[in-house]
């Protein structure tokens, strides 16, 4: 038997203090151990914010899609309605995946899988020919996950979160 359904919709200002605590909650579940503590808040006190993910919700140019189960968040998706990494696109209008976070008690259920066909729907919809994303180097079951959906590694990058740079992965998939 299988429970209630994941439940998708658009975020509301009501919803910033949730997915900014999500925001939070997932970072550091995957990556808070590869940062020293102050480079760490640093990087917390500008990307996961109430106040941030506010303004993200409020700026026309960016969709923040909920997935939810019995009232339940369970992740969110952020799609930024412009070209991140304009010198690597292929396509004629290309868009950035700028998120895709989950409960990390949530994740393998599906979630991710519902965010991610929501993403290129949007895309699409939007007249988007092509979706690009960044991805830290060493988190290869992201990589894995986006590639089943025709990802491919276009480019190295760089990602700071606070005084210290990783090296990202430039994805993107022609949609």
């Amino acid at each position: 038997m299988t429970g209630p359904a994941i439940q998708l919709r658009p975020a509301t200002p009501d919803d910033a203090a949730a997915v900014a605590a999500l925001g939070r909650d997932a970072f550091c579940a995957a990556f808070a151990h590869l940062y020293a503590p102050h480079d760490l808040a640093s990087f917390l006190q500008i990307a996961h914010t109430e106040a941030n993910v506010a303004r993200e919700i409020a700026d026309p140019a960016m969709c923040i899609q909920l997935a939810e189960r019995d009232g339940a968040l369970l992740g969110f998706c952020k799609l930024a309605m412009a070209c991140g990494w304009p010198d690597h696109a292929r396509g004629k209008r290309a868009i950035e995946l700028k998120q895709i976070y989950l409960d990390p008690a949530r994740t393998g259920g599906g979630v991710g899988a519902r965010l991610m066909d929501w993403a290129i729907g949007q895309a699409r919809g939007s007249g988007a020919d092509e979706i690009q994303l960044s991805v830290w180097s060493g988190n290869h079951g992201a990589q894995r996950f986006y590639a089943r959906y025709g990802f491919i590694k276009m480019a190295d990058i760089e990602f700071w979160v606070g005084r210290q740079c990783d090296a990202e992965f430039l994805f993107a998939a022609l949609i």
